[in-house]
């Protein structure tokens, strides 16, 4: 397809002498159709050009070279240049390459690049929280749509599986693990197990020196600690696993700190050679402070162990050797977000090619609270994930029951509906934002969720199940599709591509959710003030294939937030 922003850059660069790439980011979409396709904001050269911007605004205009078989239009309002295209053009180039191109991606943007990117990432022997939930479907997500835009994509699960707490856990198991059968929610009585102990060790010295033992022993590969450590990695990863399942998660690697853990000394190797490691308290720390960063990086430890950023280190080490990556995204909450800081200047440090330093990116998240406020284990108003995956599939199945008591498969329909509630909830605003989990709002079939975007797909089906005949692109008469609310649907659809590469851009998943529920919107604006099956057969073919191109993306674009569509709702 033709690119409009890129060729109405190079026009205007041509009339200013500036860099055209530069100037195609200045370029917006109005929100008001009225003030045309594109809009560009002439202001933003004021500064560089020294005129005013009404006064450059008419240069270019006077000066710009149009190509009118693509640009029918150019006129000024405000600070802006306003462009209308050509709808034939934009209409026939969209169905077209949704009839040659069922993904609708032509973008080579990924060719050759290799991104990882890191998430879900969950503690072993402890409950996968709700905080895991988030950043899993973000990474999902992410890692959905970099594929799709061309780029190797490596999806890492890095388990929490290391530690000082796995020394507590094991006296706690030594102590108390006769009292559990851990054959059954094996990672409820674990925590229970770890409560107990963590609370012991507060009040007894010795318990906890001997928890600090064990994970001495542990890293020096005593047998029954090994032994014991192997078989609370199992029982989580098997726990975690049902969760996986609900929500279609897969990673092409799962792996954790231990794996980093015998590869940490030559972080510590190369920082002493450079002089970096001092002594602070009894640990060895990376001075940060002509960085900005007021906290200094534990390396090691007082009793000489490793931290979990040492492993971190590790990692980035193994990751750029091992993959030869152009970025490396990190999915967690933002109460991470010095420790990402830290290490990612100390690996600087570790003579690493800027390549990978520079492709380095934490990727953070706000907080998920309940209606009634955050959610705390410590206060009791905790939501085990499995349970709440299951409950909203459960309330998902109530509502079609209640609505469509006849339909078909209504249990597989209400896990699609249920999870895809879930995953657009968590990815539909910004992902920095703290967000509410409510399943009563995300289960609203008129709101901006999940299953009005579903509903929405539904619809395409059911229109296009009345229909004899598809139509095929070559009888489509374009010009039937030049009112108001087909160009809103074409518009939209052109610009498909362009959401997924500003997804990239900014590792934000909502833009494409903002998508979706805008075309949802669209179509239904369409369906309402257009009748698709009439008697004119020129319009009825038009207005069925533009059903179908809506259909298409509307499905594509949910999958790859990983939301699975139902074919009846």
């Amino acid at each position: 397809m033709v690119n409009f922003k890129e060729e109405i850059a190079k026009e205007i660069a041509n009339s200013v002498n500036l860099n055209w790439t530069d100037l195609e980011t200045y370029i917006e979409i109005p929100k008001n159709l009225d003030n045309g396709d594109y809009s560009f904001p002439v202001f933003k050269l004021a500064k560089e050009l020294k005129k005013a911007p009404q006064i450059i605004a008419n240069e270019i205009k006077q000066t710009i070279k149009i190509n009118e078989d693509i640009i029918k239009k150019v006129d000024i309002v405000g600070g802006y240049l306003n462009f209308y295209i050509n709808k034939d053009i934009i209409t026939k180039q969209v169905l077209e390459t949704i009839e040659n191109n069922p993904k609708f991606i032509n973008s080579q943007i990924g060719k050759g690049k290799t991104v990882l990117v890191e998430y879900s990432s969950p503690n072993i022997a402890k409950p996968f929280h709700i905080g895991h939930l988030k950043t899993t479907v973000i990474g999902g997500a992410l890692y959905n749509i970099y594929k799709a835009l061309g780029y190797n994509t490596v999806g890492i699960n890095y388990l929490g599986d290391y530690g000082t707490q796995f020394g507590k856990l094991i006296e706690g198991y030594k102590l108390f693990g006769n009292e559990y059968d851990l054959t059954e929610d094996a990672i409820d009585k674990l925590a229970d197990i770890y409560m107990r102990i963590n609370n012991l060790c507060k009040e007894d010295e010795s318990v906890l020196n001997n928890a600090r033992e064990n994970f001495k022993l542990l890293e020096q590969g005593d047998e029954y600690c090994v032994k014991l450590w192997k078989e609370f990695k199992e029982l989580s990863l098997k726990e975690f696993q049902k969760i996986y399942d609900l929500l279609g998660s897969k990673f092409d690697f799962i792996t954790g700190e231990a794996f980093f853990a015998t590869k940490t000394e030559e972080v510590v190797d190369i920082l002493k050679s450079k002089g970096k490691l001092v002594k602070s308290e009894g640990a060895m720390v990376v001075d940060l402070a002509d960085k900005g960063i007021d906290t200094p990086c534990i390396i090691l430890k007082s009793d000489g162990s490793t931290i979990y950023a040492t492993r971190d280190l590790a990692s980035i080490l193994y990751r750029a050797r091992t993959y030869n990556y152009d970025k490396s995204i990190y999915i967690t909450s933002y109460e991470q977000n010095l420790h990402f800081k830290q290490i990612f200047e100390v690996a600087k440090l570790l003579g690493l090619d800027e390549k990978y330093t520079d492709g380095l990116e934490h990727v953070p998240y706000g907080f998920v609270r309940l209606p009634t406020g955050k959610m705390s284990t410590r206060l009791g108003n905790f939501v085990k994930v499995e349970t709440l995956l299951n409950d909203t599939i459960e309330q998902a199945y109530k509502i079609i029951e209640e609505k469509n008591p006849d339909l078909e498969d209504k249990q597989e329909v209400a896990k699609k509906v249920g999870i895809g509630a879930v995953i657009f909830n968590d990815l539909a605003t910004s992902r920095i934002k703290d967000e509410i989990f409510d399943i009563n709002e995300m289960l609203n079939f008129q709101g901006e969720t999940g299953p009005y975007i579903q509903y929405t797909y539904v619809r395409t089906k059911s229109v296009i199940e009345k229909v004899d005949a598809i139509p095929k692109f070559k009888d489509i008469k374009i010009e039937k599709l030049n009112d108001e609310y087909s160009q809103k649907i074409i518009k939209l659809l052109y610009n498909f591509e362009n959401t997924l590469i500003q997804v990239t851009e900014k590792n934000e998943p909502s833009i494409l959710a903002r998508f979706l529920i805008d075309l949802s919107k669209a179509y239904s604006s369409f369906y309402n003030e257009n009748k698709i099956i009439v008697e004119d057969e020129e319009i009825r073919n038009a207005r069925i294939y533009l059903t179908i191109a809506v259909g298409k993306i509307l499905k594509q674009g949910a999958e790859l937030l990983g939301i699975q569509m139902p074919n009846k709702m």
